[in-house]
């Protein structure tokens, strides 16, 4: 039965909650496969916002099974206060599962992340400072805490005497391995409920024919291997990274779903071709609210780059798009839409360049198509709805679904009477 992942095809914040938030209606199963606190969901469902970190979307419908696969890592407190907050609203957590597997972002982490920011002076890269890229780190290096380790005060105990034997040489505040496991324990007690072999449990809904919705943190461009390195995430939010954060094999998936907005966003460093240099930028953020759901970092807003995107269907394999938030281009009389780079040496082209110093220097070549100036809550104009096929011509690839305004019932898709009305 079907296995379908959820992935960001840009740099990430496209809307991809909404989306899952949407499919998870008619999944059994909805699992994160990689990613931190760094990245967020924002659902906005009957007028009420979630603004979820750890715990995937799935979790605002009772009888799901969300799951939390061992490529993420976990800051234990921060997911004791999610669940928390989950339940203080009426929301039942009782279907979590975490697997023993994922890793936990420690103290250190955040402080090491801080510093090195702060180090990089004019070449950071723009990190949220959560601990992210230090806790990956540790997992590569084998010095990392698992989130299976609190299940065992003992060895948790004996796992920070190691880790903090060198750690404390770096740290501008030094950690005590004993306050550390107390603090910990308190965390422990709350989430030892949820710790589950996630791998056997996916493996065997799938086997029953269950449903299992997939989905990634960030975006594409963020991907440690694919990305726009090296201001990228420390994971692989790409399709393929599913399988393996999940634990099933890549025969198990179905279909991927790209999700995209109908222009751009990033957050952070790094270049950005089709970034919007004007008022245009600042009219873009405040009609999309494209602030950080973790930071409230602004945003910075580009038009549609469908070189880009061209490249995100490619690595993914994605079998349709979802196109998110085109209701903000509403307010333009005219829409660019880059088609293609141009690169220092005057050629052009459409495909993504795979020398970064081809893409830090690409200009963007747009065509102007004609905007609609009229709302999208009841009804896909016709110059919306050829913006929308401009964009599957392009790509050779269906649009599936149409993201129209904030609230989760705001989508369209390709067979509702709204997209063919005129």
């Amino acid at each position: 039965m079907p296995a379908t992942v959820i992935v960001g095809a840009q740099w990430g914040d496209e809307g991809k909650g909404k989306i899952v938030d949407l499919l998870a209606q008619s999944s059994d199963f909805v699992c994160r496969y990689q990613g931190g606190p760094n990245a967020g969901h924002t659902i906005v469902r009957h007028g009420e916002t979630f603004k979820l970190h750890h715990v995937p979307s799935g979790i605002l419908y009772g009888g799901k099974i969300c799951v939390v696969g061992a490529g993420c890592v976990i800051d234990p407190g921060l997911l004791v206060r999610e669940l928390n907050d989950l339940e203080e609203r009426g929301i039942s957590t009782e279907g979590l599962r975490i697997s023993g597997n994922a890793h936990l972002i420690m103290p250190w982490h955040v402080a090491s992340d801080s510093a090195s920011e702060r180090r990089l002076g004019k070449l950071q890269i723009g990190t949220t400072r959560r601990g992210i890229g230090p806790a990956y780190a540790d997992k590569a290096a084998r010095l990392g805490i698992r989130v299976q380790d609190i299940l065992d005060a003992k060895i948790l105990r004996q796992k920070f005497e190691t880790a903090l034997a060198e750690k404390n040489r770096v740290l501008d505040e030094p950690l005590e391995a004993g306050d550390l496991a107390d603090r910990m324990e308190t965390c422990a007690a709350r989430l030892r409920p949820y710790i589950a072999d996630t791998s056997l449990l996916v493996d065997q809904a799938l086997r029953a024919g269950e449903r299992v919705l997939l989905e990634g943190a960030q975006g594409t461009l963020l991907d440690l291997d694919h990305g726009t390195y090296p201001f990228v995430t420390s994971s692989n939010p790409v399709a393929g990274a599913a399988a393996t954060g999940i634990g099933i094999g890549p025969t198990r998936i179905d279909s991927v779903v790209g999700v995209a907005k109908a222009y751009v966003t990033r957050v952070g460093e790094g270049p950005f071709p089709t970034e919007i240099d004007g008022p245009d930028e600042a009219r873009v953020r405040e009609l999309g609210e494209e602030y950080g759901t973790t930071t409230g970092r602004e945003r910075r807003c580009g038009w549609l780059d469908l070189v880009a995107l061209r490249f995100a269907a490619r690595v993914n394999g994605m079998t349709s798009l979802a196109l998110t938030k085109l209701d903000v281009l509403s307010a333009f009389a005219e829409i660019p839409v880059c088609t293609r780079y141009r690169l220092p040496d005057g050629s052009e082209t459409d495909e993504f360049p795979a020398h970064q110093s081809d893409f830090h220097h690409a200009r963007p070549v747009y065509e102007t198509l004609p905007g609609w100036r009229e709302p999208l809550d009841d009804r896909l104009p016709p110059a919306a709805r050829s913006y929308v096929e401009f964009v599957e011509s392009a790509l050779e690839l269906e649009v599936s679904m149409i993201g129209t305004g904030a609230d989760r019932e705001s989508v369209i898709t390709r067979d509702q009477p709204a997209y063919s009305r005129s």
